[in-house]
């Protein structure tokens, strides 16, 4: 053997030694494998509501990787993700309108994780803290395709930060961003406010002329006014606040049957409509009151009646 080829063979023995004592970190010992696409894509899903006749639904196409000996499943993920479009007061044949991705596999990543503005969506890797990809979201604007924002985080004034699972217009412009609920005691932080011009995500509790929303269920902001849903003790109704003042009071049972509704429902701001007890109303931002048109109810996914029991269904 040349000296070169008995300096390489050293140094070949030298990596696998080194990969065996690390329990295998080298691909040299992995399992091949390979990538399916499902066969079909996955159950639409209500991502928000564009005006008192138009709803947004979201999906994908999952994929799965496989190892090629046993078939045994080590890898999944989506990718091909799509919006939809439907008028939710006129019964038509399909969506108004619909735009899919070509992207695709990407892993833990969703382009559809809630509703920003009226014509906007957001979706990012869902678990950020432990996802090596850091911090990154994406929106994507009807008629458009999304962009992706990768943000540094920073704290103001809390210590431990949450997962993000609620964005919303907030004011000069920013974004503001929570998790599934608000209140959090000692130093956790609160609420966070994204700026997607900086591209940084911080993290605040509340302080000073922000104190009030702790009570709320949901907040976004108007202009320079802050919105704010507040669930009453009974859950069948809720008080619309802005900027720390009762402005109007909503009881279900004066838009719908409670008897026909889920006690655990969410109370949320869903563009310019109010989203709540599978009801869809219009919320009048220049008076500051909930309107009952257009007194739709949600009963599944995608089937909706109005007040006359008019029934629109999408849900194939």
């Amino acid at each position: 053997m040349s000296k070169f080829g008995l300096k390489r063979l050293f140094a070949v023995l030298a990596v696998a030694f080194a990969c065996v004592c690390m329990w295998g970190c080298s691909s040299w010992f992995d399992e091949d494998t390979h990538f399916e696409w499902a066969e079909h894509r996955t159950e639409k899903s209500i991502v928000g509501f564009i005006d008192d006749s138009l709803v947004i639904a979201y999906n994908a196409r999952n994929w799965y990787e496989r190892t090629d000996e046993d078939d045994d499943q080590v890898g999944s993920g989506n990718g091909n993700q799509a919006i939809w479009i439907y008028n939710y007061r006129v019964q038509l044949d399909g969506p108004v309108f619909m735009d899919s991705l070509d992207n695709g596999m990407e892993e833990n990543f969703n382009y559809g994780l809630g509703q920003l503005s009226d014509s906007i969506i957001w979706g990012g890797n869902v678990n950020h803290l432990t996802n090596e990809m850091g911090n990154v979201y994406s929106f994507w604007k009807i008629g458009q395709k999304p962009y992706k924002v990768k943000v540094k985080e920073n704290k103001d004034g809390c210590s431990v930060d949450f997962n993000v699972r609620k964005l919303r217009t907030w004011l000069d412009g920013k974004i503001y961003a929570q998790g599934n609920k608000l209140t959090r005691g000692g130093d956790t932080c609160q609420y966070a406010i994204l700026d997607t011009v900086s591209k940084t995500l911080t993290y605040k509790r509340l302080k000073n002329g922000l104190k009030w929303i702790e009570k709320c269920d949901d907040v976004r902001a108007w202009g320079n006014e802050v919105f704010c849903i507040d669930v009453n003790v009974r859950k069948d109704g809720f008080n619309l606040i802005v900027d720390s003042k009762q402005n109007d009071s909503v009881l279900i049972k004066n838009v719908v049957n409670v008897s026909d509704l889920w006690l655990n429902f969410e109370f949320e701001f869903a563009g310019d409509m109010i989203y709540f007890g599978h009801n869809v109303n219009t919320i009048d931002f220049e008076n500051k009151k909930n309107l009952i048109y257009p007194n739709i109810k949600v009963t599944s996914t995608l089937n909706f009646v109005d007040e006359n029991d008019n029934n629109v269904n999408y849900d194939f």
